[in-house]
């Protein structure tokens, strides 16, 4: 068979379309490569823009391939532009539309699913990726900043509820303080986490209602970079007001156990096997991972995961032995309901002999 390697979708939603083509587009397109060169089919709202693009070869007009004035489906138009240029089958990635893989099927195109990434090499960042995630690094840290500055600004009141100005503060009104300033710095903030409390204990929670005093307080953001598409993520935990010793014991167990990590990490290290070590340290700090009144209680997610231009890309942290040129994150946590939760995360680099930590926010307990 004469195969193609392709992708049917939108480049604002699916990373690898974006990786190839550098290119913003709402809705679903054409790329495809053949002969070592790449080619898409842009309609002519996004022709003019698409010409411009320097990572793209050859850019076409759907009337190329079909006749101007008739109409064809996207398969029939694949199947007459593989007619065109002499292939007969196609490479495409588990994303790829089912709807349009038994369209083409039955139109007698074959197509073989790609098993794992369909562009392994994204998982390797260039120097120019590096520098993309820095950036979409420092708008996280602008919007983490301003987390840190409404939370010295409140006052305590009643029961321990935080008030900032003349009102209670709540996750909701300081997480969109946090995501006003990111959208200000050229960021797309996606379901920031400000979490307090015993709603910390619950990674993903996004938070809500009132902010106490002396409770540990989760804030995770993870924007979109609006120009690049790369990700930043970053994750700090607070208390605002005075740490009880139970609430220091955990916040340092973890922010030594991030240290530890990150000091282990080079190329050749194993991922599982250092995750694994980590659970067991923190278990030996008096801190087990274990299922509490039906409930994960402990260090019961990964140490970490890709990033890039999705925001969980491969590899996994855990996905086997580390390689030089891999961003991933660092963001061990621990979670006890009645304690609290505390989770602290960086970016790293691998490089020769160690890591590169892309992170500059300050880390610190009591604000």
């Amino acid at each position: 068979m004469k195969k193609a390697r392709m992708i049917y979708a939108s480049s604002e939603a699916d990373a690898d379309i974006l990786y190839a083509t550098r290119h913003f587009v709402p809705d679903p397109f054409l790329w495809w490569e053949w002969r070592g060169q790449t080619h898409v089919v842009m309609s002519p709202l996004e022709i003019d823009r698409a010409r411009k693009s320097k990572n793209i070869d050859h850019v076409h007009a759907p009337e190329e391939f079909i006749l101007k004035g008739t109409s064809a489906s996207t398969a029939q138009l694949i199947v007459e532009i593989a007619r065109k240029q002499k292939f007969n089958a196609a490479e495409v990635p588990a994303s790829f539309p089912l709807g349009l893989a038994f369209e083409l099927k039955k139109l007698g195109f074959h197509i073989d699913v790609v098993e794992g990434p369909f562009f392994p090499q994204r998982q390797f960042k260039t120097a120019d990726e590096v520098k993309k995630l820095t950036v979409a690094l420092r708008v996280t840290e602008a919007g983490l900043a301003r987390g840190f500055e409404v939370l010295r600004q409140t006052k305590i009141g009643p029961k321990g509820v935080l008030r900032w100005g003349n009102a209670v503060l709540t996750s909701e009104i300081l997480r969109g303080e946090i995501d006003a300033v990111v959208v200000k710095k050229g960021g797309l903030p996606a379901n920031t986490i400000v979490a307090g409390g015993d709603q910390a204990c619950d990674p993903h929670e996004r938070g809500s209602g009132p902010l106490r005093a002396n409770e540990t307080i989760i804030m995770d953001i993870f924007p979109r970079h609006q120009s690049t598409g790369y990700f930043g993520d970053l994750t700090r935990t607070v208390v605002r007001g005075r740490a009880s010793d139970a609430q220091k014991k955990l916040y340092f167990t973890v922010a030594e156990g991030k240290r530890w990590v990150q000091k282990q990490m080079k190329p050749g290290v194993d991922g599982k096997k250092l995750h694994e070590a980590l659970v067991q340290r923190f278990t030996e700090a008096g801190f087990p991972t274990e299922k509490r009144k039906g409930r994960w209680v402990g260090f019961f997610h990964g140490t970490g995961h890709g990033l890039g231009l999705e925001i969980h890309e491969s590899p996994r942290f855990a996905a086997g032995k580390f390689k030089k040129g891999l961003a991933l994150t660092v963001e061990p946590g621990l979670y006890y309901p009645g304690l609290g939760g505390v989770r602290l995360e960086d970016v790293v680099i691998l490089q020769t002999g160690g890591i590169l930590n892309l992170t500059k926010a300050p880390q610190f307990l009591e604000i």
